[in-house]
Protein backbone atom coordinates (compact mmCIF):
# COMPACT_ATOMS: atom_id res chain seq x y z
CA UNK A 1 0.00 0.00 0.00
CA UNK A 2 1.24 3.44 -0.87
CA UNK A 3 2.22 5.51 2.17
CA UNK A 4 -0.11 8.33 2.50
CA UNK A 5 2.86 11.03 3.10
CA UNK A 6 0.57 13.86 4.09
CA UNK A 7 -0.91 11.91 6.57
CA UNK A 8 2.39 10.98 7.95
CA UNK A 9 4.36 13.61 8.15
CA UNK A 10 1.76 15.89 10.19
CA UNK A 11 1.35 12.41 12.60
CA UNK A 12 5.44 12.27 12.39
CA UNK A 13 5.34 16.12 13.45
CA UNK A 14 3.09 16.32 16.25
CA UNK A 15 5.27 17.27 18.61
CA UNK A 16 6.80 19.69 17.11
CA UNK A 17 3.82 21.57 15.45
CA UNK A 18 3.15 21.91 19.42
CA UNK A 19 6.24 23.94 19.81
CA UNK A 20 6.17 25.89 16.35
CA UNK A 21 2.07 26.83 17.04
CA UNK A 22 3.26 28.18 19.98
CA UNK A 23 6.28 30.41 18.88
CA UNK A 24 4.00 31.76 16.03
CA UNK A 25 2.06 34.07 18.39
CA UNK A 26 -0.57 35.07 15.31
CA UNK A 27 -2.29 37.90 15.84
CA UNK A 28 -5.68 38.60 14.54
CA UNK A 29 -4.99 40.49 11.75
CA UNK A 30 -1.98 39.28 10.28
CA UNK A 31 -1.24 38.69 7.03
CA UNK A 32 0.96 35.24 6.39
CA UNK A 33 3.14 33.59 4.23
CA UNK A 34 3.64 29.98 5.28
CA UNK A 35 6.93 28.59 3.08
CA UNK A 36 7.00 24.56 2.41
CA UNK A 37 3.20 24.25 3.37
CA UNK A 38 2.81 20.87 2.00
CA UNK A 39 -0.85 19.57 2.71
CA UNK A 40 -1.16 23.21 4.94
CA UNK A 41 -1.64 21.90 8.36
CA UNK A 42 0.17 25.20 9.68
CA UNK A 43 -1.34 27.18 7.29
CA UNK A 44 -5.06 26.44 8.36
CA UNK A 45 -4.06 26.38 12.21
CA UNK A 46 -2.65 30.30 11.50
CA UNK A 47 -5.84 31.03 9.12
CA UNK A 48 -7.55 29.89 12.39
CA UNK A 49 -6.15 32.18 14.85
CA UNK A 50 -5.65 34.90 11.99
CA UNK A 51 -9.17 35.19 11.63
CA UNK A 52 -9.37 38.98 10.49
CA UNK A 53 -5.98 38.57 8.15
CA UNK A 54 -4.95 36.08 5.38
CA UNK A 55 -2.88 33.35 4.84
CA UNK A 56 -1.33 32.26 1.27
CA UNK A 57 0.64 28.75 1.61
CA UNK A 58 3.48 27.73 -1.06
CA UNK A 59 4.95 25.09 -1.85
CA UNK A 60 6.59 22.98 -4.89
CA UNK A 61 3.97 19.68 -4.71
CA UNK A 62 1.40 20.27 -6.62
CA UNK A 63 0.09 16.99 -5.32
CA UNK A 64 0.33 18.18 -1.95
CA UNK A 65 -1.37 21.80 -2.50
CA UNK A 66 -4.44 19.74 -3.72
CA UNK A 67 -4.66 18.19 -0.74
CA UNK A 68 -3.96 21.20 1.15
CA UNK A 69 -6.83 23.23 -0.73
CA UNK A 70 -9.29 20.11 0.05
CA UNK A 71 -8.52 20.23 3.78
CA UNK A 72 -9.08 24.06 4.02
CA UNK A 73 -12.48 23.89 1.61
CA UNK A 74 -13.60 21.06 4.43
CA UNK A 75 -12.70 23.35 7.44
CA UNK A 76 -14.11 25.94 6.42
CA UNK A 77 -11.34 28.35 6.00
CA UNK A 78 -12.18 31.72 3.79
CA UNK A 79 -9.20 33.59 4.70
CA UNK A 80 -6.65 31.04 3.64
CA UNK A 81 -4.98 30.59 -0.70
CA UNK A 82 -2.47 28.17 -1.83
CA UNK A 83 0.13 28.68 -4.53
CA UNK A 84 2.71 26.84 -6.37
CA UNK A 85 6.16 27.61 -6.86
CA UNK A 86 9.57 28.12 -5.38
CA UNK A 87 10.05 30.47 -2.37
CA UNK A 88 13.33 31.33 -3.95
CA UNK A 89 12.08 32.91 -6.66
CA UNK A 90 8.62 33.12 -6.41
CA UNK A 91 6.72 36.73 -7.20
CA UNK A 92 5.19 37.72 -3.73
CA UNK A 93 3.14 40.86 -3.14
CA UNK A 94 6.32 43.43 -1.90
CA UNK A 95 6.34 44.76 2.36
CA UNK A 96 2.89 42.82 2.26
CA UNK A 97 3.25 40.20 5.19
CA UNK A 98 3.33 40.89 8.94
CA UNK A 99 4.70 37.15 9.70
CA UNK A 100 6.22 34.53 7.76
CA UNK A 101 6.37 31.27 8.93
CA UNK A 102 7.60 27.59 7.91
CA UNK A 103 7.45 23.86 9.34
CA UNK A 104 10.83 22.11 8.00
CA UNK A 105 10.15 24.07 4.45
CA UNK A 106 13.38 26.09 4.30
CA UNK A 107 15.74 23.56 4.39
CA UNK A 108 16.61 23.38 0.41
CA UNK A 109 17.14 26.35 -1.22
CA UNK A 110 19.86 26.42 -3.78
CA UNK A 111 20.59 30.12 -2.61
CA UNK A 112 19.32 30.30 0.54
CA UNK A 113 20.59 33.96 0.81
CA UNK A 114 18.56 34.98 -2.59
CA UNK A 115 15.77 32.96 -1.17
CA UNK A 116 15.18 35.09 1.89
CA UNK A 117 16.33 38.27 0.75
CA UNK A 118 12.71 37.47 -2.01
CA UNK A 119 11.56 36.24 1.34
CA UNK A 120 11.95 39.47 3.34
CA UNK A 121 10.61 41.74 0.28
CA UNK A 122 7.54 40.23 0.83
CA UNK A 123 7.44 41.29 4.63
CA UNK A 124 6.81 44.39 5.79
CA UNK A 125 9.63 46.07 7.94
CA UNK A 126 9.18 44.69 11.64
CA UNK A 127 7.25 41.75 10.53
CA UNK A 128 8.78 38.05 11.94
CA UNK A 129 9.82 34.96 10.26
CA UNK A 130 9.77 31.85 12.89
CA UNK A 131 10.70 28.98 11.37
CA UNK A 132 11.51 25.14 12.30
CA UNK A 133 14.96 23.48 10.77
CA UNK A 134 16.71 20.56 12.10
CA UNK A 135 19.39 20.69 13.69
CA UNK A 136 22.93 18.88 12.29
CA UNK A 137 22.48 15.47 10.93
CA UNK A 138 24.19 14.41 14.22
CA UNK A 139 21.46 15.45 16.77
CA UNK A 140 18.93 13.38 14.71
CA UNK A 141 18.44 9.94 15.52
CA UNK A 142 16.05 9.13 12.57
CA UNK A 143 18.43 10.29 9.48
CA UNK A 144 21.51 8.55 11.76
CA UNK A 145 20.09 5.01 12.47
CA UNK A 146 17.86 4.38 9.25
CA UNK A 147 20.77 5.63 6.93
CA UNK A 148 23.40 3.64 8.61
CA UNK A 149 20.78 0.51 8.26
CA UNK A 150 20.31 1.49 4.97
CA UNK A 151 24.21 1.53 3.87
CA UNK A 152 25.89 -1.96 3.56
CA UNK A 153 27.66 -3.18 7.04
CA UNK A 154 31.36 -1.43 6.99
CA UNK A 155 30.83 1.13 4.40
CA UNK A 156 30.41 4.66 6.45
CA UNK A 157 28.31 7.37 5.08
CA UNK A 158 29.68 9.95 3.88
CA UNK A 159 26.67 12.21 1.67
CA UNK A 160 24.73 14.69 3.99
CA UNK A 161 21.22 15.63 3.39
CA UNK A 162 20.31 19.25 2.65
CA UNK A 163 17.39 18.74 4.88
CA UNK A 164 20.32 19.45 7.68
CA UNK A 165 21.37 22.91 5.86
CA UNK A 166 20.28 25.01 8.67
CA UNK A 167 21.02 23.06 11.39
CA UNK A 168 24.32 25.17 12.09
CA UNK A 169 23.57 28.16 14.46
CA UNK A 170 26.39 30.73 12.61
CA UNK A 171 26.03 29.51 9.10
CA UNK A 172 22.35 29.72 9.37
CA UNK A 173 22.93 33.94 11.40
CA UNK A 174 24.97 34.67 8.79
CA UNK A 175 22.60 34.05 5.57
CA UNK A 176 19.27 35.48 7.47
CA UNK A 177 22.13 38.06 8.15
CA UNK A 178 22.97 38.74 4.73
CA UNK A 179 19.40 38.54 3.37
CA UNK A 180 18.22 41.17 5.84
CA UNK A 181 17.12 39.83 9.13
CA UNK A 182 17.96 40.87 12.44
CA UNK A 183 17.23 40.01 16.27
CA UNK A 184 18.19 36.43 14.84
CA UNK A 185 17.41 33.86 17.83
CA UNK A 186 17.57 29.95 17.86
CA UNK A 187 15.10 27.78 20.36
CA UNK A 188 16.04 23.90 20.65
CA UNK A 189 13.11 21.63 20.17
CA UNK A 190 13.97 18.15 22.03
CA UNK A 191 11.24 15.95 20.91
CA UNK A 192 10.68 12.37 19.01
CA UNK A 193 9.28 11.92 15.44
CA UNK A 194 6.72 9.55 15.50
CA UNK A 195 7.10 6.56 12.94
CA UNK A 196 3.63 4.62 13.35
CA UNK A 197 1.38 3.45 16.12
CA UNK A 198 3.26 -0.46 15.53
CA UNK A 199 5.88 -1.92 14.45
CA UNK A 200 4.23 -3.09 11.04
CA UNK A 201 3.04 0.63 10.19
CA UNK A 202 6.36 2.31 11.33
CA UNK A 203 8.18 -0.64 8.79
CA UNK A 204 6.03 0.28 5.81
CA UNK A 205 6.50 4.12 6.50
CA UNK A 206 10.42 3.38 6.94
CA UNK A 207 10.56 1.49 3.54
CA UNK A 208 7.67 3.73 1.74
CA UNK A 209 10.54 6.98 2.64
CA UNK A 210 13.65 5.51 2.01
CA UNK A 211 13.50 2.58 -0.36
CA UNK A 212 12.70 3.17 -3.90
CA UNK A 213 9.78 1.39 -5.20
CA UNK A 214 11.66 -0.67 -8.11
CA UNK A 215 14.39 -2.19 -5.20
CA UNK A 216 11.19 -3.27 -3.30
CA UNK A 217 9.94 -5.63 -6.61
CA UNK A 218 12.04 -8.03 -6.91
CA UNK A 219 15.16 -7.31 -4.09
CA UNK A 220 18.71 -8.44 -4.75
CA UNK A 221 20.11 -9.66 -1.53
CA UNK A 222 21.65 -6.34 -0.37
CA UNK A 223 18.01 -4.59 -0.03
CA UNK A 224 17.03 -7.78 1.47
CA UNK A 225 19.44 -7.61 4.28
CA UNK A 226 18.95 -4.25 4.18
CA UNK A 227 14.81 -4.94 5.16
CA UNK A 228 15.70 -6.84 7.61
CA UNK A 229 18.22 -4.21 9.51
CA UNK A 230 15.38 -2.08 9.00
CA UNK A 231 12.93 -4.29 10.54
CA UNK A 232 15.14 -4.84 13.39
CA UNK A 233 15.78 -1.17 13.81
CA UNK A 234 11.71 -0.72 13.79
CA UNK A 235 11.27 -3.34 16.31
CA UNK A 236 13.84 -1.78 18.82
CA UNK A 237 12.46 1.64 18.75
CA UNK A 238 9.09 0.38 19.39
CA UNK A 239 7.34 1.57 22.65
CA UNK A 240 3.81 1.04 24.44
CA UNK A 241 2.76 4.68 22.76
CA UNK A 242 4.24 3.51 19.25
CA UNK A 243 7.42 3.65 17.38
CA UNK A 244 9.38 6.87 18.12
CA UNK A 245 13.08 7.95 17.04
CA UNK A 246 14.79 10.88 18.58
CA UNK A 247 15.13 14.20 16.77
CA UNK A 248 16.25 18.00 17.34
CA UNK A 249 15.24 20.83 15.77
CA UNK A 250 15.62 24.67 15.96
CA UNK A 251 12.39 26.92 16.16
CA UNK A 252 14.29 30.69 14.10
CA UNK A 253 12.93 33.83 15.10
CA UNK A 254 14.09 36.54 13.07
CA UNK A 255 12.82 40.25 12.45
CA UNK A 256 12.94 42.25 9.23
CA UNK A 257 14.92 44.70 9.31
CA UNK A 258 13.96 48.64 9.08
Amino acid sequence: MALDRAAFYDAELQRHQQHLRAALDVRPADHVLDIGCGAGLTSRETASAAVEGSVLGVDVSAEMLEIARRRSTAAGLRNITFELGDAQVHGFPAAHFDLCISRFGTMFFADPVAAFANIGRAMRPGSRLVQMVWQDREQNEWAVVIQDALAPPGVARTNVSPAFSLGDRAATTEILTASGFASIDFADVHVPVFYGPDVDAAYEAVVGLFIAADRLVDPNPATAEALQRLRALVDAHSTADGVFFDSRAWIVTAQRAD
